[in-house]
């Protein structure tokens, strides 16, 4: 029997939210290697719009699901209920892929895009309202 059931709950809650984060990242990675070889660009963009729209979907995903992650973690570490792992995973993964998606079409500004942005953000006040009270109990 397992000695730790609500750690464990919350580890595989977290490595859920982890996998799917991650599994975003690589397909945003390999959008940009594609666009890469469709356009013959090795460095940089070329100066090409697609190419250039998705080197920035990737990199503004890399910049936010880290940060998205750790919160995940954090919030493992302190056995907080699955459901809040649920709660901030979902949250921060439609931000991220309403934001890719946003723009990935345009380099413009959205309401696909800043629902995204403001998804993500919402993400991260959840989990730091979520740790300081799991911190704290």
């Amino acid at each position: 029997m397992d000695q730790f059931p609500a750690l464990h709950m919350a580890a595989q809650a977290a490595a859920f939210w982890v996998a799917l984060l991650l599994l975003q990242l690589l397909v945003l990675s390999l959008l940009v290697v594609r666009q890469r070889q469709t356009h013959k660009v090795e460095f940089g963009d070329g100066e090409v719009p697609s190419l250039a729209r998705a080197i920035r979907a990737f990199g503004n995903a890399a910049e936010y699901v880290p940060a998205g992650i750790g919160g995940l973690i954090a919030l493992a570490a302190v056995s907080a209920p699955p459901v809040a792992l649920h709660i901030a995973g979902a949250t921060l993964m439609a931000g991220r892929i309403s934001h890719a998606v946003a723009i990935s079409r345009s380099s413009g500004a959205s309401a696909l895009r800043a629902a995204g942005m403001l998804l993500t953000w919402v993400a991260y006040i959840f989990q730091i309202v979520a740790l300081m009270i799991f911190a704290l109990i």
